[in-house]
């Protein structure tokens, strides 16, 4: 049987992000979240994590620099995140991705930097990532029916029986006066969604079980 992860991006963003993702697991079905450690949120977005065991927490690699393509400054980049992600949540990632996908163009530089960790990197094939369940498609594009309920099942319909792990990306928050990014209203629509009361039910009826990052681990 197929085994969704929903996982959330943007931990620690801002407060209102933070609390909406948090709100988002607890009400709905998102199981796992990505932290951006060097923001300033990441100590409440911790201490939130720490209050609610159930929700598996990875790193938010966060880098947009050209330097980013020098192998030996992305290393040094990661070393210090993972450092300051041991530091505020006391354990080890669950997972690893990035912020805006930036490793993804990067691959070949950070499987060896992740590897050790012995979890999986978002693109790495071990677990495939549904990335559809966002507003903005393409660049100067917004269809908010994506981030709504019938597009959502209709995209989770689609998984094969044998798909394994399978993990759906969300940006689920609160939008407050802190937030500076593009992609706003659409996380409290988002939230919405995620947290609609009959959305388990209608998740489990597809042959979906709701997992985590630690499930995956385990």
């Amino acid at each position: 049987m197929p085994r969704l992860i929903v996982n959330a991006d943007d931990f620690g963003l801002t407060a209102g992000v933070t609390e909406g993702i948090v709100e988002a697991h607890v009400r709905g079905i998102l199981t796992s979240t990505s932290l951006m450690v060097d923001r300033a949120g990441a100590e409440q977005a911790a201490e939130l994590a720490h209050e609610h065991p159930r929700l598996s927490v990875g790193l938010h690699f966060e880098d947009d620099t050209p330097e980013l393509d020098d192998p030996g400054h992305a290393e040094r980049e990661f070393a210090g995140q993972l450092g300051r992600f041991r530091e505020l949540m006391g354990s080890e990632p669950t997972h690893v991705d990035s912020h805006h996908h930036v490793h993804m163009r990067r691959m070949a530089t950070f499987v060896p930097l992740v590897e050790p960790l012995g979890v999986p990197l978002r693109g790495d094939g071990r677990v495939p990532y549904l990335g559809e369940f966002y507003a903005h498609p393409a660049p100067g594009v917004v269809d908010l029916d994506r981030i709504r309920e019938p597009f959502l099942l209709a995209l989770l319909g689609a998984v094969g029986d044998d798909a394994g792990f399978i993990e759906l990306g969300c940006h689920p928050g609160r939008v407050t006066a802190a937030l500076r990014s593009s992609y706003r209203e659409e996380r409290e629509i988002e939230l919405a969604t995620l947290t609609d009361s009959d959305l388990p039910a209608k998740v489990g009826a597809l042959g979906l079980t709701l997992a985590s990052y630690r499930d995956w681990r385990a």
